[in-house]
């Protein structure tokens, strides 16, 4: 039990850290951040509340983190969740919450970025039709773009990736090159756009469904160089997941 409770306390730490230099990096680190304790005194991160939850039949990571305006890999890192990021019924977790994407919150952010405040289901309708459009699986579309923010559009991370499907500003001058026309990623049809081109190109690249979902996540020229990164793989597999219950006719989570 000691032995567990240090190595929950040691993921904590290593969480912590790194978010805090991901926010450094960004410029978003606030010398009033929150201080939200949790049951065990420990700080909530900052940008981020947590949130208790007993984990119900069926729920994932993935499906939380979207219901509770969080990141899976965050989730995933709070709670020290095993490899296949597998919960069980009754578990309690605790889920960091990006307080920047809390639904009261989406006037400001939208103010503030200029990002469209498309319901879910025209964004999945518009992912829909872009990706058949330009021949890319549109359960493999809508599944990438669950996985990164829920197929909302108000989500900007820490890194700067926009909306529905997460593009960097880099990636969206990139993927304009293809487009034949300036993509405003703040715009869900551009945004939506840009993410199923760079999906086209990189199953183009690939030639492998399992290595252009982790190259939308890790970077092309990353994969290629160092193989699929143990987050990666997860990412993988959460996206795979998704895509078949969409193939069945499930909804996502």
């Amino acid at each position: 039990m000691a032995s567990n409770i240090r190595t929950l306390a040691h993921a904590r730490l290593r969480f912590f850290t790194r978010t805090c230099v991901a926010a450094l990096a960004a410029g978003l680190l606030i010398t009033s951040a929150p201080a939200l304790a949790d049951a065990d005194g420990d700080k909530a991160p900052a940008g981020r509340k947590l949130i208790e939850h007993t984990v119900r039949p069926g729920e994932t990571a993935t499906a939380l983190a979207v219901k509770y305006h969080a990141w899976t890999d965050e989730v995933i890192s709070w709670n020290h969740l095993s490899g296949n990021a597998r919960l069980h019924v009754g578990q309690k977790i605790e889920i960091p919450v990006v307080l920047a994407a809390l639904p009261k919150s989406e006037k400001k952010n939208k103010k503030k970025h200029g990002v469209s405040n498309s319901s879910r289901e025209q964004i999945r309708r518009s992912i829909v039709r872009t990706a058949q459009e330009h021949g890319v699986g549109a359960n493999l579309a809508l599944a990438v773009s669950w996985q990164e923010a829920g197929w909302q559009m108000h989500h900007v991370s820490s890194a700067h990736a926009i909306g529905a499907m997460q593009v960097l500003p880099s990636t969206g001058k990139w993927m304009s090159l293809y487009a034949d026309h300036r993509l405003r990623l703040h715009k869900p049809e551009d945004n939506i756009l840009a993410g199923v081109l760079l999906l086209k190109h990189l199953g183009d690249e690939t030639r492998s469904t399992r290595r252009q979902i982790a190259a939308y996540y890790q970077g092309l020229g990353a994969v290629r160089e160092h193989g699929l990164y143990d987050d990666s793989k997860q990412y993988v597999r959460n996206v795979q997941a998704i895509r078949r219950r969409l193939k069945q006719g499930f909804p996502p989570a």
